[in-house]
């Protein structure tokens, strides 16, 4: 005999609250306009990453590869370093979405503050944590991140959530 069965409705994920990242960025360098789009790489010069169990510097060892594909969408690349307080150095491959009008894009590319709401910049990053026997870090290449990021004149802040 065969019953029907309800559907089931999927749990959502949850998201913890990890951290905050502020990334300090130096002068875009303009590449020009590829097949790709508009060519920008912005130099990451140092930063922080702080949250409830994480502490740490990001290093001068980065920069972000953006693709202006319009004048309202943006795809970031950024690759970065991350040395937390422990001594664990965290390779972080960064790829996001930023989208707005394009009045507040030209706003943010000029340097000019934008409130945060008027911008959709949302991310995934990816991390890679280097062999080290005092790491505890390990887990963080097994576990989904996302992001919300806001820029400011010299720098981006990203606040992190693990997916639960």
């Amino acid at each position: 005999m065969t019953t029907a069965t309800e559907p089931i409705e999927p749990a959502a994920p949850t998201l913890e609250y990890f951290g905050t990242l502020r990334i300090e960025v130096a002068e875009p360098v303009e590449v020009g306009r590829t097949h790709a789009g508009q060519r920008r790489v912005i130099p990451i010069t140092g930063g922080t990453l702080t949250g409830p169990n994480v502490s740490g510097t990001i290093l001068d060892a980065g920069a972000d590869f953006q693709v202006i594909r319009s004048a309202t969408e943006s795809d970031l690349d950024a690759r970065y370093v991350i040395e937390l307080d422990d001594g664990a150095r965290i390779f972080v491959t960064n790829m996001a979405y930023r989208t707005g009008a394009a009045e507040d894009i030209t706003a943010l590319a000029e340097g000019k503050e934008v409130p945060a709401e008027r911008i959709y910049f949302r991310c995934a990053p990816r991390f890679e944590v280097a062999d080290t026997e005092q790491t505890s870090w390990r887990w963080l290449e097994s576990t989904v991140v996302v992001g919300s990021g806001r820029r400011e004149p010299a720098a981006v802040i990203i606040d992190l959530w693990i997916v639960r």
